[in-house]
C-alpha cells in the first residue's frame, strides 16, 4: 500500500548557492534580532518609547522582527526558484516528443 515519491528527485545544481544565500539571509536575520535582545538587556526602559503611531519600540520592533522574517522568506524562495530554474536543466528524454 505503499507509493513512492511523487516526483523523481536527482542532483540539485542549486543546492551551494542556496545554501550560501540562506547562511547570509540567516546572519543579517540574527544580526537584527541581537540588536533587539541587546536594547532590552543592556536598557529595557527605550523599548517603552512610542515610536509610531503611539506604539512603543518594542511592538514596533518585534512585529518588524516577524514582518522581516516572512519577507525574507519570500525573497529567498524567489531567489532559490531562480536558482533552480537556471542551474537545473531538465534531462532530454530519448523517444522525442510524445
Amino acid at each position: 500500500m505503499d507509493h513512492g515519491p511523487s516526483v523523481k528527485l536527482g542532483k540539485d545544481n542549486a543546492s551551494p548557492a542556496k545554501t550560501k544565500l540562506g547562511i547570509r539571509l540567516f546572519f543579517l536575520y540574527s544580526l537584527l534580532y541581537a540588536g533587539f535582545v541587546f536594547i532590552n538587556t543592556m536598557d529595557p526602559s527605550i523599548m517603552e518609547m512610542p515610536i509610531f503611531l503611539g506604539l512603543n519600540l518594542a511592538v514596533v520592533y518585534g512585529f518588524g522582527l516577524i514582518l522581516l522574517a516572512i519577507v525574507m522568506g519570500l525573497i529567498y524562495n524567489r531567489i532559490c526558484t531562480g536558482y533552480e530554474n537556471a542551474l537545473n536543466k531538465p534531462q532530454d528524454k530519448k523517444g522525442g516528443d510524445q
